[in-house]
């Protein structure tokens, strides 16, 4: 009973040092999904085509994720389950990442090779790195857990946009990295990422299974995914179509972003990454509350109207460009990182009350299965949504995207009505 009282409280901690594994996420997607595309478009001018080789990172995810999270389901070593995967691919992740600049100067193989390379290595990683936290974290505190992790890797995005992407303008030269120019920041993004995965290995120890999940049985993949897909409760199933849904309009518009900002709001390259850089901002201040909010409220009526809201500012966004034509510069520029801002602020309520919900329906045996179906919703949804955007793009400009957004968060919105499980089965308060 004293714990109970104590609510979230005792796990802060480990939580905490859990989250320097999404930490590593959180500091080189934003600098790849913005400077990725813009490295494309010295070799390629179609849109489209640059939508299509942004898709590799989710084509391999949607195999990758789902394999090794159940395969590191079923490892046992001495470091754990889930450790082995992290401090071998993610180092070698920061390697290939440090190099995306230097690739980009050779020639668009070269580029293209490294990021295939890349997106294995770093794919395979991230399902046992989402999957640590629920092993570690009680059920009905994971809410609150996310929360923290997504704080981490919203600090994780600040550190990248806004500190580490202004370093794209500095034009120095340095050992062993030679130029900087358009380049410092990846190899440092990198460092930082080595530098996480020693601290995550060295302060949290993975749990053995205890009490019933010691002798939980062991089920093939096949039958425990037609296990899932066979429960009378659909409500799994409605939950992931809905973030293939909401999925898709972020990803439908977060990559071309970075491009957005150098055509139609002319920034700079080290500037670029700052409106991805305000969405960090809200995760790192919001990802928590927003947690606590839904132990509270309700995970579902969070996330609905956490959609409703994004459906508004989306609609907003559309109309942006035209609304401040009038404004200087700097105004556009400062009204856009706003709305950016305030996207960010819901956005994460979304994605740190979804996950939580699918583990709610999960046992400890089956808990990287689950990881592996949010994964493949999501990035099934991030495969499809670039080339659909770059489409887009090349037909009607970049305002189209936003209103792409808002049509995929309102038919997630609905959808999410239908689902009936996944709330904490206990409350603290």
């Amino acid at each position: 009973m004293k714990d109970e009282k104590k609510g979230f409280k005792p796990y802060l901690g480990l939580t905490f040092l859990i989250g320097f594994g999404f930490f590593t996420m959180g500091l080189m997607d934003p600098l790849y999904d913005t400077y990725v595309p813009i490295f494309l478009g010295r070799y390629v001018s179609s849109m489209t085509v640059v939508g299509l080789i942004m898709t590799l990172d989710n084509i391999f995810a949607l195999f990758l994720i789902p394999l090794s999270s159940v395969i590191s389901d079923r490892t046992r070593t001495g470091i754990g389950r889930r450790m082995p995967f992290i401090i071998t691919l993610l180092p070698l992740t920061a390697v290939f990442f440090g190099s995306l600049p230097y690739a980009a100067e050779v020639s668009l193989g070269a580029l293209v090779a490294l990021i295939f390379g890349l997106n294995v290595v770093k794919q395979s990683v991230r399902g046992p790195v989402v999957a640590l936290m629920p092993d570690l974290i009680p059920a009905e505190y994971r809410s609150e857990a996310n929360g923290v992790i997504n704080t981490m890797g919203g600090v994780a995005t600040i550190v990248g946009t806004i500190g580490l992407a202004r370093l794209m303008d500095i034009d120095i030269v340095l050992p062993l990295l030679g130029k900087t120019k358009d380049r410092l920041p990846f190899p440092l993004a990198g460092l930082l990422v080595v530098v996480a995965v020693a601290l995550l290995f060295l302060l949290v120890k993975e749990k053995k299974q205890q009490g019933d999940a010691a002798v939980e049985k062991k089920e093939p993949i096949l039958a425990s995914l037609k296990a899932i897909a066979g429960q009378s409760d659909k409500s799994a199933f409605f939950i992931l179509i809905s973030l293939f849904l909401w999925f898709l309009g972020y990803q439908g518009v977060l990559p071309f972003i970075g491009k957005y900002s150098l055509d139609v709001l002319g920034t700079s390259s080290g500037t670029a990454a700052l409106a991805a850089g305000m969405v960090g901002v809200a995760y790192a201040i919001f990802a928590l509350p927003s947690g606590y909010v839904a132990h509270r409220k309700g995970r579902k009526k969070t996330i609905r109207t956490s959609l409703l809201v994004i459906v508004g500012l989306t609609v907003l966004l559309f109309f942006h460009d035209p609304l401040s034509s009038g404004l200087s510069a700097s105004l556009r520029l400062y009204s856009f990182w706003l709305i950016m801002f305030a996207f960010g602020m819901f956005w994460v309520s979304i994605v740190t009350n979804s996950f939580p919900m699918l583990w709610q329906m999960a046992s400890w045996g089956t808990m990287g299965i689950y990881t592996g179906l949010y994964y493949t919703a999501s990035q099934g949804a991030a495969i499809l949504a670039p080339v659909l955007t770059g489409a887009i793009i090349d037909l009607a400009g970049y305002r189209g995207i936003f209103l792409f957004c808002s049509v995929c968060m309102l038919a997630a919105y609905l959808v999410m009505g239908k689902v009936k499980s996944g709330e904490p089965t206990k409350k603290t308060d």
